[in-house]
C-alpha cells in the first residue's frame, strides 16, 4: 500500500506509489507542511461548502443533491491528480475530501486494494492496470464510507496529530520550524524577500475560494481581487507589498465564513503581532475549518445517503463483484457452513426419533439458513475475516458481541447468586443494580487477550459477598458463613471454564431470544418473550437486539439478492444448473 511522505520543498502530503509517480491531494482540504496534519483524504464528494451566499437568501441549493453526489467522475480526476505537478489546483473548489485515517482497517480489510483482485493457484497472475486498480479501490472506500455515514451518527472527521515525542512528530516540527524560520529570515532581509509568502497568499486564496457556495459571486470575486498573485508579485518587485493588511484581509473573511465555534480563535489571530507566526495560525484555523466543512458535508450528506443506502451499496457491491468475481468467496463459505449446520441439526432431531424416515431428503428453509448465519456472528472470531457483506458492519458486530459477552457473565453470576443465597439478597434493596454497576466496569475489555477474567470474577465474587452481608447485618441478620462465601465465590470463579453448565444454559437462552427476534417481522413493535434467568440484563439484551435486527434487516435489504444466488446454488443445484443452461443456450 502506499505510504504518505511529506513533501519538504512544497506544502501539502504526497502519495508516492511503487512505480515513483506522486498524488498530491487537494491542499484545500488536507493537511499542510506548516499546519497540523489532517486524518483525511483520496475520497471525493462534490456539491457541499460551508453556508454562505451574499447573492441568495436561502442556502438551500446548496444542500440538493443529485445521485452524482457519491459517484462522480473519480476516474477522470485521479488520472489529473497523477499527471499533475505538485503546485496543481484542485479540479474544483467544491471537492471534499473524506476518507479517514481511523476507518483504513474497517475500508481495506483485505489489508490493501490488491488483494481485491482475483486469484487462481492454477492460472498465471492477472496483469491489472492503475485505473483498474483504482476503480477497485475506490468502489470499496466509496461503498464503505458512504455506509458509514449513513448509520453512524456520531461519525465526524477529527483532526489528530502525531505524538509529540514521536520520531514522526518530531521530524515533522523539525520540518515546520526550518520553514517557518526561513520564511522570517527573508522577510527580514534588506530588501525582504516575498517568494515563499506570495505562494503562502496564493494558497490561502484557493482554502478561501474553496469554502464558499456556488451562489456567494460577490465576495469570490473579492478575494480573487484582494489575493490577486500577480499583482502582489509586482508590489514585491517595487518593495511595496502591505504583508499586515493581507493578513488582515484574510482573518476577516476568514471570521465571515468560519463556524461559531471558530470565533476564539479569530480573536487570538488579530491579536497577534508578529507576521511569520500570524501566518502560521492563520493556516492552523483554516486546518480546523476544513476539518469543520467536512463535518458539515458529512452531516449534509447523511439524509441523502440513508434515503437512497440500500440501491447505493447494492450497485456498488455489484460493481466491485464485476471486478472481482471472488468478491463472494466468504460468503458462500459463511452460507455453506450455515446449512451444515442445519442439516446436523435435522439429522440429530432423526436419530432421536425412531419413527422418522431417514431416506427423505431433509427441507431446508432458506431463511432459517440465513438467520443462523446471522446468529454465528454474535460468538465470531474477529481475527478471521468476517464475509463481504458484512464488511461494512464489522466494527459494530463485533461491539455488540463485546457487550453481550458481558451481559452473559451478569446473567451467570446473578443466576448462581441466586441459586446459592437467593433467600439471603431477596430483600437487599436494587440488588440487580449493585450487581451490574459492580460489574460491568471490572468486565470492561473482557474481550481483549490479556483480560484475566477470572480475576474479574473472584473480584466481583468478593464484592457480592460484602453487599449481601452489609444488608445482612443491617437488618439484624448473621452473615454469611466462611464456607457459603468460599462455595460461591468458586462456582463464579467457575464461569471462566469452557463447558461451564450455567455460561453454556445462559448462552442457548440468549440464543434463543436473538433467533425469535429475527424471525419477528416488525421488531419494533413488541419483543419476543424474555427466557428465564435472563430478567436481570432484560432492558440491555433488548436494546441489543434491537441494534442486532436493525443491522441483521438493513443487510438482508441490500445484499439478499446476492444471498438469493448462493442459497439457490447449494440448496438447489439442479434448478440452478437448468436455469444456467438455459441462459447459456438463449446466448
Amino acid at each position: 500500500m502506499d505510504v504518505p511522505e511529506e513533501d519538504t520543498n512544497s506544502p501539502g502530503w504526497v502519495f508516492k506509489s511503487e512505480g515513483g509517480s506522486c498524488v498530491r491531494p487537494s491542499r484545500a482540504l488536507c493537511g499542510t507542511a506548516r499546519g497540523s496534519g489532517l486524518v483525511y483524504c483520496v475520497n471525493k464528494v462534490k456539491g457541499f461548502r460551508m453556508p454562505l451566499n451574499d447573492d441568495q437568501s436561502s442556502d438551500s441549493d446548496s444542500s440538493r443533491l443529485s445521485e452524482s453526489t457519491v459517484s462522480s467522475s473519480d476516474t477522470e480526476y485521479s488520472r489529473q491528480s497523477f499527471n499533475s505537478d505538485s503546485s496543481s489546483k484542485p479540479s474544483s473548489p467544491a471537492s471534499v475530501h473524506l476518507l479517514c485515517v481511523e476507518h483504513q482497517q474497517q475500508l481495506y480489510p483485505w489489508g490493501s486494494p490488491c488483494a481485491l483482485l482475483p486469484f487462481r493457484k492454477s492460472s498465471p497472475p492477472k496483469v491489472i492496470t492503475f485505473d483498474e486498480l483504482m476503480a477497485a479501490t475506490r468502489n470499496l472506500s466509496n461503498w464503505t464510507l458512504a455506509h458509514e455515514i449513513a448509520v453512524n451518527a456520531n461519525f465526524c472527521i477529527k483532526q489528530e496529530d502525531y505524538p509529540q515525542n514521536s520520531f514522526a512528530g518530531t521530524v515533522k516540527q523539525i520540518v515546520h520550524k526550518a520553514f517557518w524560520d526561513h520564511l522570517e529570515s527573508e522577510l527580514n532581509e534588506d530588501p525582504p524577500e516575498y517568494k515563499h509568502a506570495i505562494k503562502l497568499f496564493e494558497e490561502i486564496k484557493e482554502i478561501l475560494l474553496s469554502f464558499l457556495t456556488p451562489g456567494a459571486n460577490r465576495i469570490h470575486n473579492q478575494i480573487c481581487e484582494v489575493l490577486d498573485t500577480d499583482l502582489i508579485r509586482q508590489q514585491a518587485e517595487h518593495n511595496a507589498v502591505d504583508i499586515p493588511g493581507l493578513a488582515n484581509y484574510v482573518i476577516n473573511t476568514m471570521g465571515k465564513l468560519c463556524a461559531p465555534i471558530r470565533d476564539n480563535d479569530i480573536k487570538q489571530l488579530k491579536a497577534t503581532d508578529n507576521i511569520v507566526e500570524l501566518l502560521r495560525q492563520i493556516f492552523r484555523v483554516l486546518d480546523l475549518m476544513k476539518v469543520d466543512m467536512a463535518n458539515y458535508t458529512i452531516k449534509s450528506l447523511r439524509p441523502y445517503l440513508w434515503h437512497n443506502l440500500v440501491d447505493y451499496e447494492r450497485t456498488k457491491f455489484q460493481e466491485i463483484l464485476e471486478e472481482t468475481p471472488s468478491a463472494l468467496n466468504l460468503t458462500t463459505e459463511w452460507i455453506k457452513e450455515s446449512i451444515e449446520d442445519e442439516l446436523s441439526s435435522i439429522s440429530d432431531e432423526s436419530s432421536s426419533c425412531p419413527g422418522a424416515d431417514s431416506s427423505s431428503k431433509p427441507i431446508i428453509s432458506p431463511t432459517l439458513v440465513l438467520n443462523n448465519g446471522y446468529l454465528k456472528l454474535l460468538q465470531w472470531d474477529y481475527c478471521k475475516t468476517i464475509p463481504e457483506t458484512l464488511i461494512t458492519d464489522e466494527v459494530r458486530l463485533q461491539e455488540l458481541r463485546e457487550k453481550l459477552n458481558q451481559l452473559k457473565v451478569i446473567a451467570c453470576v446473578s443466576l448462581i447468586t441466586n441459586n446459592m443465597v437467593g433467600a439471603a439478597v431477596v430483600d437487599v434493596p436494587d440488588f440487580t443494580d449493585h450487581l451490574k454497576r459492580i460489574s460491568l466496569p471490572l468486565l470492561e475489555g473482557m474481550n481483549k487477550k490479556s483480560f484475566d477474567l477470572k480475576e474479574a470474577l473472584n473480584a466481583i465474587g468478593i464484592q457480592i459477598c460484602s453487599i449481601v452481608n452489609k444488608s445482612l447485618s443491617e437488618r439484624g441478620l448473621p452473615t454469611l458463613s466462611e464456607e457459603m462465601q468460599s462455595n460461591l465465590m468458586g462456582q463464579i470463579a467457575h464461569i471462566v471454564e469452557k463447558n461451564n453448565p450455567v455460561c453454556s444454559l445462559i448462552d442457548k437462552r440468549i440464543q434463543l431470544f436473538m433467533r425469535s427476534l429475527l424471525a419477528l417481522p416488525s421488531f419494533q413493535k413488541c419483543m419476543p418473550t424474555m427466557p428465564g434467568g435472563l430478567s436481570v440484563i432484560q432492558r440491555e439484551i433488548e436494546f441489543l437486539g434491537s441494534q442486532y435486527a436493525s443491522i441483521v434487516n438493513f443487510n438482508k435489504k441490500v445484499y439478499g439478492p446476492f444471498y438469493a444466488n448462493i442459497l439457490r446454488k447449494l440448496l438447489f443445484p439442479e434448478a440452478a444448473m437448468e436455469k444456467t443452461e438455459a441462459e447459456t443456450s438463449s446466448n
